[in-house]
């Protein structure tokens, strides 16, 4: 009986820890400061990013309806690519509820939102739902286009997307990545930097 005890505290144990470092990881995502690489400074820093002027790798994923989604459905406007790490952790649904807030304007300047996580379809409808969502959540748990995109990450047995966003334009082309983001003010950020990117297009 004693055993007994001893093995559902250590299960316990390791469950509370793995969800603890999700949580860690995703807070500490949402405290680094805006990184971007954009096409916009190139002449600034005299470089161009690993992903600018790159054009973007195809997918064909599922989303939180089931619906399969490519990259050559979106062309003709702009794409926000944007990889987070987990369904419901508090920094993805702080950065979901800001795409959701800003969505109508995004839709007015024919622009398409689509979240990606490892999550599967049925995880991605429950989060959906819960913060009603109105945009695509597509479904990676093979992990082929985080892989892809080079935002695999994990904490030994747990692997997750770091969250990263990747600006596509009309044309299939990545014109901005963004390789850290501020959760409450990204997708406002977002709307701004396709607007002065529209200006040169």
């Amino acid at each position: 009986m004693r055993i007994k005890i001893q093995l559902q505290s250590l299960v316990l144990g390791m469950c509370f820890s793995l969800s603890s470092l999700v949580v860690y990881a995703d807070a500490q995502m949402d405290n680094t400061v805006l990184k971007s690489k954009t096409l916009l400074k190139v002449d600034n820093v005299g470089l161009k990013g690993e992903w600018i002027g790159q054009s973007a790798p195809d997918f064909r994923l599922q989303d939180q309806h089931k619906k399969w989604h490519t990259l050559k459905d979106y062309r003709g406007k702009w794409l926000v690519l944007y990889f987070y790490p987990l369904d419901d952790s508090p920094g993805c649904t702080e950065e979901a509820r800001q795409f959701r807030d800003l969505y109508p304007t995004y839709q007015k300047r024919n622009i398409t939102v689509l979240g990606v996580s490892l999550n599967d379809v049925a995880s991605h409808k429950s989060f959906a739902d819960k913060l009603g969502l109105p945009f695509p959540l597509l479904a990676d748990n093979k992990r082929d286009l985080a892989k892809t995109f080079k935002v695999l990450a994990g904490f030994g047995v747990l692997p997750y997307t770091k969250r990263e966003t990747f600006l596509i334009d009309p044309q299939g082309t990545i014109v901005y990545h963004y390789s850290s983001v501020n959760t409450q003010s990204h997708a406002a950020q977002v709307l701004k930097d396709i607007e002065a990117l529209s200006q040169v297009h």
